[in-house]
């Protein structure tokens, strides 16, 4: 029994809509032989982790519309020490910092590589208290951002206080709807 215990503790869940980008990450971690399961919704999500008990788990924030943050506290319900690396293709600040404050280890901006998100899942397994520190947000924030970026922080700042609802969020940033649905269709600036 124990070395069930063992197996399972070493499962790898992806959590991941896409159906194309979820295939092609678990054939290619499987080839570096890592135990993968993947799930495409919430339901499916939560009812593999009961099973399962992965150790890691690759989540993404937008899950066919609904936010992916959600799980992380169920995630972390089912298994206290699951680490949790969140993907999205539309990274800011204030939902990077939400998946952390919720028990992410690691916010990754999609395209990621294999080896990124295992070196994401790599530094909070190794547990050396200088490594997190070079990834702190204070070594980043040091260059100010971009007009363009801090307007991107911004919008994403009100949506969220909208709940995603567009049409408030427009109202609120005295903008026409189709202005912001355009702006928010856009990646954000790097820095």
């Amino acid at each position: 029994m124990t070395q069930t215990g063992s197996a399972m503790n070493e499962t790898m869940l992806i959590i991941e809509d896409d159906d194309t980008f979820s295939a092609t990450l678990l054939r290619a971690l499987k080839r570096r032989g890592h135990a993968v399961e993947a799930a495409q919704t919430s339901a499916a999500a939560i009812e593999l982790a009961r099973v399962l008990l992965p150790a890691r788990v690759v989540l993404d924030l937008n899950l066919g519309g609904e936010s992916g943050l959600g799980l992380i506290p169920r995630l972390m319900e089912i298994n206290p020490a699951c680490r949790i690396v969140v993907l999205t293709g539309y990274a800011s600040i204030s939902t990077a910092v939400d998946a952390i404050k919720l028990g992410a280890v690691q916010y990754l901006a999609k395209p990621v590589d294999v080896d990124s998100l295992l070196r994401a899942f790599g530094h909070t397994l190794e547990g050396d208290a200088t490594t997190p520190a070079a990834n702190a947000p204070a070594a980043i924030s040091s260059l100010p951002m971009s007009v363009e970026r801090m307007e991107w922080e911004h919008i994403q700042r009100v949506l969220r206080e909208h709940k995603g609802n567009i049409s408030a969020t427009a109202r609120a940033l005295n903008m026409h709807r189709r202005t912001l649905q355009r702006k928010l269709l856009k990646r954000p600036a790097k820095k």
